[in-house]
Formats: structure tokens, sequence, C-alpha cells
């Protein structure tokens, strides 16, 4: 019986945006011991996330926005190494330190992974423990505490590369996968469909979008059954209609209730009936194939909670 793939990469925790930044280390810390105390990782097949190369970021990328990031992490080293900074700035929410380009390249390199081995038949389906997140980079710009955008890069990946037809893009974060929709809209090989807080950051996802595009704003405060009757009137038929040949998972556990950067109200049973809706769609269409990498989450405690709630479901057990 085929397993659930699990990778992660000690690189991804030595990504840090400085003291007291919501989008840290112990993210993974809290993931990697509520899979250990569970007895969770007995049941996947744990794989170490390898380096995504420069060409396959450009796969969803602007040239000139990998190598600007490439600089800005020479740059920052060599700050580092004559006794100056620690930390570089990409915007107000986003920063680097010497080790983020090697994370980068570890998180877009689990999905590129995961994808080879599901669709290789060595996986049933994976989970990508990776930081930094990677949903609100577009083409052209880090953003969102995300750099580059590790389920975009996947997807594009597995038409490019594989050959696949149609994948299909999921998006459960609470806040709107901006840089997922600025790269994939207008592609009509993708079907994205998301649901999030509206009004909230990014401010966008609302009003006009590309054909190939499903946005299911939500007002703050919206809970579990609400949300998951908007996904079966709406997600779970387009996702019928388009058949798609693999689903990546763009999972974000900032919408859990407890999580203080967001308003919604989700709770891990939810997290564990998505995936579950996630993985009938893929059984009839997509031969079980689904990648899923982590983006938000930032209540340490709910965050290990939904994530072992979301392997489970994957794995089955």
């Amino acid at each position: 019986m085929l397993k659930t793939g699990y990778f992660t990469h000690p690189d991804c925790r030595r990504h840090d945006m400085g003291r007291g930044h919501p989008e840290c280390p112990q993210r993974l810390d809290a993931i990697e011991d509520r899979m250990l105390a569970s007895g969770l990782l007995d049941a996947v097949d744990r794989r170490e996330a390898p380096l995504a190369s420069t060409d396959l970021l450009e796969l969803a990328h602007d040239r000139m926005h990998v190598a600007s990031i490439l600089g800005l992490a020479e740059e920052l080293r060599q700050q580092e190494d004559a006794g100056g900074t620690d930390h570089m700035h990409i915007d107000p929410d986003t920063a680097m330190n010497r080790h983020t380009w090697n994370a980068v390249l570890r998180a877009a390199g689990a999905a590129i992974a995961a994808t080879d081995a599901v669709i290789a038949g060595e996986l049933e389906n994976a989970f990508c423990a990776v930081r930094p997140p990677g949903h609100h980079a577009t083409r052209h710009r880090a953003m969102g505490f995300c750099i580059f955008n590790n389920v975009a890069v996947a997807a594009r990946y597995a038409l490019e590369r594989h050959g696949l037809k149609r994948v299909a893009v999921v998006d459960f974060d609470v806040h709107h996968g901006n840089g997922t929709e600025d790269i994939l809209a207008g592609d009509e090989r993708v079907l994205m469909v998301g649901i999030f807080q509206h009004p909230f950051y990014p401010y966008s996802g609302f009003g006009d979008h590309a054909a190939n595009m499903m946005n299911l704003p939500v007002p703050a405060y919206t809970k579990g059954p609400a949300i998951r009757e908007l996904i079966e009137k709406h997600w779970l038929p387009r996702l019928e209609e388009f058949r798609p040949e693999m689903i990546f998972v763009s999972a974000g556990f900032d919408a859990h209730r407890e999580d203080d950067l967001g308003q919604l109200g989700l709770v891990e049973a939810d997290y564990a009936w998505i995936t579950r809706q996630l993985m009938d769609v893929a059984r009839r269409h997509a031969r079980g194939r689904i990648v899923s990498s982590l983006e938000g989450g930032y209540n340490l405690d709910a965050l290990g909670r939904s994530v072992e709630a979301h392997v489970r479901a994957l794995a089955g057990v």
C-alpha cells in the first residue's frame, strides 16, 4: 500500500525573519512535535527536501526576481561576515537572513520532489512541512512572508515537465493567494479554487478575476459549517467538471478559530473534512494524486493539531 509522503528539511527552520515575527522557525517544531507525539510519523514516508534549481523556479517566476533574491542573499552573507546586519527586509512583512536562500530552495524543492514521487507512483500523496510559505509571492515580487511560490512552481512543473494536461490548485489559507493567482490566471490548464477572509490582507481576490479562478471571499467570523456549505456548492462541482489530473494544495491553517492573524472559525475537523473531499475528487480523476504544501498557521498549538488532522486524512489513518 502506498504511503503519504512527508517532505521537510532542517534548512527550512534556519530561515528567520527576526524576533517576534509570527512566521517563525518554531512553526516547524510544532508540526514535528505533534506528528511525533501522535505517532503519525510512523504512518508516513519521511523524505528530505532537495534544493530546487533556479530554472525550475523560473517556471513560475520572472528570471530577474529569482536573480534579485539570490543577489540579496549574497549581499546579506557578505554584510554579516563583515560584522554588519544579520537580516534584510524585502518589504515591511518579509525579511531574509543568511539561511533564507537555502530555505526557499528546499521549500520549492519539496513540492517538486513530492510531485515527482506522486506522479511516479512511489507515494499516494504528500505533505510538505516547509517554510517560508509561498502563496503571496507573485511572478515578479516577494511579499507577505513569501519569497517564491512553492505551489505555483510545482503546478507548472507538473504541466511543463511531466506533461499533465489539467491540474487544480486549492487554497484554504485565511488570506487570498494573490501570488498564485497572479502566476496562474488565464492558464486554461489550471483551475484554482480558494476560500479566504475578505476584506483582509492582501485585499485582493474580490471582484473580476480570470475564468480559471474561483474565489470565495467570506466575512470575518465565518465558521466551519458555512465554509463546508460553500465548498460543497461551489468548489466541488467545479473540480468535478474540470477533472484535474493532479491536485496541489496551499495548506494554510490560519483560518483556525484560535489563530490571531485571522478571524475565521475553522477547527481541526474542518481541515480533515476538506482534505477528504479533495481526496475523493483526486481518486475519481487524478489517481489520488495530491501534493500539499504548508502556507500559514501561526498559533503553534492549533497549527500542530491542524496539520495532524490534514496529514491523518491524507494517510487514511
